[in-house]
């Protein structure tokens, strides 16, 4: 394949993505000596992870943790992120599947990755660490908030206000990194969306370069040294995703993170192609932590539960609305396609592990699991139950409500707020009209009025009973009574990725045969054998391998 090639651009390091892993690679690689070119597939910068909350828990030891007195190693780390004996109430283990040697190389580089932030232009709110966040372990605390400063917020378009407790502070991760990149003399190309990975020959020796897609031209670009992948992850692409749950499909359009930016597997596929493996799969589709959410607003299809997109925003003309919060989800019934009831509406998404969530704690103890009460959260696996008629996919979740709820609220039922011409929200004066009126692409069977109509009188008559004979949900408050009527796209949003390409403590990848590729590395979301949401694992992937990428290959 060497001699096939007409290289069009080289450098000694190229990185595929933007995001939380591919940025600190970039300056990582730069500031050892090489040369890099960042190749990004949207018209900005980011990923995923410039639309996130800025929550850092890189632990261990940091200048943070030292300065409020809180003790941690990287032992302690490596302890907490490989402990079998830690369940959810559900049963479910967040760090039995996590491969120890990936483990190891993150706790022994967190304090050094968190420093290199710091070093690099981002800043944190100096305040004592805290318990935010997912499968963080459970005997220090750990997290610092990153401030956004005054960099504009992706998902407003403008600054953050100081009193919006919906703050979204990847701005404040990204754009100083960025900003680092390109005063180190990193070059990133934006629109290049890379379209395979050159090697030697299609599946043995080294890696050599990328070749990528420009509005429409072919590009290839020459890697002297190595290739990161840092695409950010496949919760887009529907196909890949299904093969770790069968039950994923279409229908989970509203992925958190897009439309700024979308997971679509572009690089576990590229390097799949190349000979890579697939590692950590159980962890992808473990029942913890937030890999599928509730919908923290509905009428939109974007409603993950920290993000809410606004006419300010670049990106909103793909969001289309801002969508409808819920405060209280007594305010609204949840129904199939069918018209009818599958849960307790207040029921939560599966929970995840954070500093003593875990209480008595002993390490490697048969009792984390004994004390434990079991306390299954089904939310999510009622809606993905389906409808009975053989289809894999629970098909859309609707919100029911109606004027009185809206007033409870406070909400807009109207555009921006929701998004009635692509089919997520409907209006009607009567209950039967509402379920005559949902029609979208992913309501692939009409909705009976009949059935409709009926389960909001029986809801109703719950009210009356001040019980929930179906779902056992919490002495329903608020009947459907008063027009006009509403139905509000409220079906799970997937999160996070956290399986991918099978990667050794250096972040290099590894075939099917158990060895190295050589010249090819790769970090984040596109990695498998971690298992913990957000930005820690990305940027210290990241991290490791910039610096391995020059170092093993110099």
């Amino acid at each position: 394949m060497a001699d096939a090639v007409n290289w069009d651009r080289e450098a000694d390091v190229v990185v595929i993505g933007s995001g939380a892993a591919g940025l600190p690679a970039a300056i990582v690689a730069r500031e050892a000596g090489a040369s890099v070119i960042v190749v990004e597939a949207e018209n900005h910068v980011g990923g995923h992870a410039i639309t996130s909350g800025g929550n850092l828990p890189l632990g261990g030891g940091t200048s943070y943790q030292k300065k409020y007195g809180i003790e941690d190693s990287a032992d302690l780390f490596f302890q907490d992120l490989t402990d079998w004996s830690v369940v959810e109430t559900n049963g479910f283990p967040p760090y039995r599947y996590n491969d120890r040697e990936i483990i190891r190389a993150f706790a022994d580089n967190s304090v050094a990755a968190f420093e290199f932030l710091l070093a690099h232009g981002v800043k944190v709110i100096d305040r004592p660490p805290n318990k935010v966040g997912h499968e963080i372990g459970v005997s220090a605390l750990r997290t610092m908030q990153i401030s956004v400063e005054d960099w504009p917020m992706v998902h407003t378009g403008g600054p953050a206000d100081p009193d919006d407790d919906e703050i979204r502070a990847g701005a404040g991760l990204i754009r100083p990194l960025e900003a680092a990149a390109l005063e180190a003399g990193v070059e990133i190309l934006l629109a290049h969306r890379m379209t395979a990975i050159h090697r030697e020959t299609p599946r043995d020796g080294r890696v050599l370069g990328i070749a990528v897609d420009h509005k429409g031209a072919r590009l290839n670009v020459r890697a002297e040294k190595a290739v990161i992948v840092a695409t950010g992850g496949s919760t887009g692409n529907v196909n890949f995703r299904r093969m770790f749950d069968p039950r994923l499909t279409e229908e989970y359009c509203g992925l958190a993170g897009m439309p700024w930016s979308d997971q679509d597997a572009s690089g576990e596929i590229a390097a799949m192609a190349a000979g890579a493996a697939l590692w950590g799969l159980f962890n992808y589709t473990g029942e913890f932590g937030s890999g599928i959410t509730k919908p923290g607003a509905i009428g939109c299809q974007y409603g993950y539960v920290n993000v809410r997109w606004h006419p300010g925003s670049e990106v909103f003309d793909k969001a289309r609305a801002v969508g409808l919060p819920v405060k209280d989800w007594q305010d609204v019934i949840l129904v199939n396609m069918l018209g009818r009831r599958f849960y307790d509406e207040t029921g939560g998404h599966f929970n995840y592990n954070t500093y003593q969530s875990t209480n008595p704690y002993d390490p490697h103890s048969y009792l984390n699991a004994q004390n434990q009460k079991y306390n299954p959260s089904n939310f999510i696996n009622a809606a993905l139950a389906g409808i009975g008629d053989g289809h894999n996919g629970g098909g859309p979740i609707w919100a029911i409500f109606d004027a009185d709820a809206v007033a409870r609220e406070k909400w807009l039922p109207s555009p921006p707020h929701v998004d009635v011409d692509a089919g997520f929200f409907f209006e009607a004066n009567s209950i039967e009209a509402l379920a005559a009126k949902i029609k979208m692409k992913y309501q692939r069977v009409p909705m009976p009025p009949q059935n409709l109509a009926a389960t909001v009188a029986r809801y109703n008559s719950f009210v009356d009973a001040g019980k929930d004979a179906d779902f056992g949900k919490p002495k329903p408050l608020h009947k459907i009574l008063k027009p006009p009527f509403y139905a509000a796209w409220a079906t799970p949003v997937i999160h996070d990725t956290r399986a991918g390409l099978r990667i050794n403590a250096r972040c290099q990848v590894i075939d099917m045969n158990g060895e190295v590729i050589p010249g090819l590395y790769c970090g984040g979301e596109s990695a498998g054998g971690f298992s913990m949401h957000g930005l820690p694992r990305a940027i210290c992937q990241g991290f490791i391998a910039g610096r391995e990428a020059v170092t093993e290959n110099s």
